[in-house]
C-alpha cells in the first residue's frame, strides 16, 4: 500500500498546491439554521476543473512520469470529472490524452476536456463500453491506461481532507460523496494521519447503492444497473482496493434518492449561490436526511463538484427531479 503518513500527505499536499489553491470551507448560517448544526461546506466546486478529481491526478501523472518514463500518451475512461483532471496534468506533464466517453455524455464536460487537450473518442452508450473500448485502444496503440482508483489518486485528494481539518479540527462528522472511493478514502487518510476522531460517513445514491452494500457486507456485491442522474456516484461496481481501504474505517454509509439530491442542489443554491451537480449535492443531502442526529453538532459535508449539465440544472432549480434511462454506469 501507498505511504499515507502524515509527512507523505503533506508531501502530497504541496504538489498538489503547486498548481491548484487550497479551496474554502465556509460555515453557511442559512444553511446551519436549516440543518440544525454548525455545518461547513468544503468548496471543490472551486477548483479549475469545477471538482475534487483534479488534486489526485496531479500526484497520479507525477507518479507515472517517475515509475514509467517510457510513456508518451494515456487514455482513460470518464464521464467527465476524471478525464478533465487526467486530461489536465497529463497535457501539463508533456504527454497526449485520449479520452472515451459514451455517447451521450455531457456536452459540457465533453467540450472542457477538448479545451484541456484532450482527444476525446465517443464509443458506446455506458460507461463500462467506453472502458472497455480505452483497455483496447491502450494495448492498440501504447497508451497507458488510468484507472479511476489508485492509491496516487487518494494520496493527492486526501490534500483537501488536510485542508478541511487543518482549519475545522474539531468537526464530529464529515459526509462524503462516494464513486470509485478516493474521496472518501482520502479524507479517512487525513483523518487519521491527523490522529482525529472524526466521523466519516460514505454517501451513495439510493439508486445505485453497491458501494453501501458492500460496505455493510464487508464483501463486493455489485449493481447491475444505475438510475441516478448523479453521474459522479453512479457507480455498479465498487473497486476491492477501495473497500478494503474504507471498509474498516468508515463509520457508516448513507443512501440519498434523486429527489433528495435535486433538493440539496436547490437549496445550496437559496442558501450559498454555489451550484452543486447531482454528486456533489449528495453528502448535503444526507446530512439533511440525518438532520435529528446532527442536532447540535459540528458538521461538514463535501461539494465535490459543480459540473452540471445545463439544461438539468435548469430543470432542477425549477423543481424537477430530473429522469434518466436506466443504464450501466461506472
Amino acid at each position: 500500500m501507498t505511504d499515507f503518513s502524515l509527512a507523505s500527505l503533506r508531501a502530497a499536499a504541496a504538489m498538489v498546491h503547486a498548481q491548484v489553491p487550497s479551496t474554502p470551507q465556509y460555515a453557511w448560517p442559512l444553511l446551519g439554521r436549516r440543518s440544525g448544526c454548525d455545518l461547513w461546506v468544503k468548496h471543490e466546486n472551486h477548483t479549475p476543473t469545477g471538482a475534487f478529481k483534479v488534486r489526485g491526478a496531479i500526484t497520479y501523472i507525477d507518479w507515472l512520469r517517475r515509475t514509467h518514463p517510457d510513456v508518451t500518451g494515456i487514455i482513460t475512461a470518464t464521464r467527465g470529472n476524471h478525464g478533465q483532471a487526467q486530461v489536465r496534468a497529463a497535457t501539463a506533464a508533456g504527454l497526449s490524452a485520449t479520452i472515451i466517453v459514451p455517447h451521450g455524455n455531457a456536452l459540457e464536460k465533453n467540450a472542457a476536456m477538448r479545451a484541456f487537450g484532450a482527444t476525446l473518442i465517443e464509443h458506446g452508450h455506458d460507461f463500462d463500453s467506453a472502458k472497455a473500448e480505452a483497455i483496447r485502444m491502450a494495448q492498440e496503440q501504447g497508451l497507458f491506461m488510468v484507472p479511476a482508483y489508485h492509491d496516487e489518486l487518494v494520496r493527492g485528494v486526501a490534500s483537501y481532507g488536510l485542508e478541511l481539518f487543518d482549519a475545522v479540527p474539531d468537526l464530529d462528522t464529515v459526509y462524503v460523496p462516494v464513486g470509485c472511493g478516493s474521496g472518501l478514502c482520502g479524507t479517512i487518510a487525513a483523518r487519521d494521519a491527523l490522529g482525529l476522531k472524526t466521523k466519516i460517513v460514505g454517501v451513495v445514491s439510493a439508486h445505485v447503492d453497491a458501494a453501501k452494500r458492500s460496505f455493510e457486507a464487508g464483501r463486493l456485491i455489485a449493481s447491475p444497473t444505475a438510475h441516478t442522474f448523479a453521474d459522479g456516484v453512479a457507480v455498479c461496481t465498487p473497486v476491492q482496493a477501495a473497500l478494503d481501504y474504507f471498509g474498516p474505517r468508515a463509520d457508516r454509509f448513507v443512501a440519498v434518492t434523486d429527489d433528495e439530491v435535486a433538493e440539496a442542489i436547490r437549496i445550496y443554491w437559496q442558501d450559498t449561490h454555489n451550484l452543486a451537480e447531482g454528486a456533489g449535492a449528495v453528502a448535503l443531502a444526507a446530512c439533511l436526511q440525518e438532520k435529528a442526529q446532527m442536532q447540535g453538532k459540528k458538521v461538514a459535508v463535501i461539494l465535490s463538484g459543480g459540473n452540471g449539465d445545463m439544461s438539468q440544472m435548469a430543470e432542477i432549480l425549477s423543481g424537477a427531479t430530473p429522469q434518466v434511462e436506466l443504464r450501466k454506469a461506472i
